[in-house]
């Protein structure tokens, strides 16, 4: 019986061979077929009652579509995902466990098999903060981990250019605390926070945030005992002067330069605990602005986090992130942060590949940090 069936509404927009062809390459690459009989549907329309029609398919909206669909505004590209996404639910279904009220706000647990307890990784998708990205990126990682004897917590989170940054930040958060809060044998002494692309700061943060807070009353105790940048966007400064991926950081958490639009007053002076960065000029942190928002979101402006830290980059990626990866392992060795960092051939997909020698290289590294 074939494995893969997609369902294309008669909304849809787009080159019927074309779809077929994506759709044919990724079930090959996938080891499935497609026909008409498949138990994995994908419905490709941006009708919610014809997605309806097929209880537990993806449905993907070739267009940005931000009430419902699974897998939204990636193009036809997006089918590549929407397979993927398909074929892991069959092959590899996980458990969708809630931690607030809202529907971004949860998280698949995958537990390997055997009693436990077992350590954790949990994983922060990237896609510069925007919502057409999400949990669906990092499904392979989550198999990957299982299979070497993981627990994988696969974290979806609500996006700041819906939600505005504050809720981006609580969010990741209180999902990696919902951990402490399962009935399940894991070893919360041994959990990796791990984040590929934006998500890479969003896991710095979220470790470094969990080991400064001791107040009560925050929810949960859990803290992470290793984060792992996955092709980081490590410096969130010259993110936003570089213009990183159109204006994503700007676009996320507003403007830092001193001539940016809408910033508070100019301070005269470095607020305490905030130490001028080698390269970064002093005019940068002179704004309100920095000190709320870019002094705790970037990670290189936080150091130092007071977390062991794995920070992996792809050679072929952007240059700016190799970039960034680099400048941030040396000033957190320089900040006292045991810190290794890991360079190896690949892009920007390559480090949550799990084919590549780059992820194989990286999850060894962190089976050995949580021995």
């Amino acid at each position: 019986m074939p494995d893969v069936r997609i369902i294309v509404g008669p909304d849809v927009v787009a080159d019927a061979a074309l779809l077929q062809e994506v759709a044919e390459r990724e079930c090959a690459a996938l080891d499935v077929t497609l026909g008409r009989e498949g138990e994995a549907v994908v419905v490709v329309s941006s009708d919610p009652d014809l997605a309806g029609q097929f209880p537990g398919a993806v449905w993907l909206d070739l267009a940005r579509n931000d009430h419902g669909p699974d897998i939204h505004g990636r193009g036809v590209a997006g089918l590549t995902w929407a397979v993927r996404r398909a074929v892991h639910r069959r092959r590899h279904p996980g458990e969708i466990v809630a931690y607030g009220t809202h529907p971004d706000q949860w998280a698949e647990l995958h537990l390997p098999p055997g009693p436990g307890p077992h350590p954790v990784v949990a994983l922060v998708h990237g896609g510069y903060w925007r919502s057409i990205w999400g949990a669906d990126l990092m499904d392979a990682l989550c198999v990957d981990l299982r299979e070497r004897g993981f627990a994988a917590w696969n974290l979806e989170y609500r996006r700041p250019d819906l939600h505005g940054w504050e809720a981006t930040a609580a969010d990741v958060t209180d999902g990696l605390r919902r951990l402490a809060t399962l009935d399940v044998p894991l070893d919360l002494d041994k959990v990796a926070v791990a984040g590929h692309s934006a998500g890479g700061q969003l896991a710095l943060r979220a470790a470094a945030d969990l080991a400064a807070d001791e107040k009560p009353g925050n929810g949960p105790a859990l803290s992470a005992a290793l984060a792992v940048s996955l092709a980081g966007v490590l410096d969130l400064v010259e993110g936003d002067r570089r213009w990183l991926s159109s204006g994503a950081v700007r676009s996320a958490l507003g403007a830092v330069g001193p001539a940016g639009p809408g910033l508070a007053p100019g301070l005269t002076h470095l607020p305490a605990g905030v130490e001028p960065v080698t390269g970064v000029e002093p005019s940068l942190y002179q704004s309100e602005l920095f000190n709320s928002v870019y002094g705790d979101a970037s990670p290189l402006h936080r150091l130092p986090l007071g977390v062991r830290q794995l920070i992996v980059q792809g050679r072929s990626d952007d240059l700016d992130l190799v970039d960034f990866a680099r400048r941030y392992a040396r000033a957190a060795k320089e900040a006292g942060d045991d810190v290794t960092y890991l360079e190896m051939s690949g892009d920007h997909f390559a480090v949550i590949n799990p084919k590549a020698p780059i992820w194989q290289t990286t999850a060894l590294a962190i089976a050995n940090a949580l021995r």
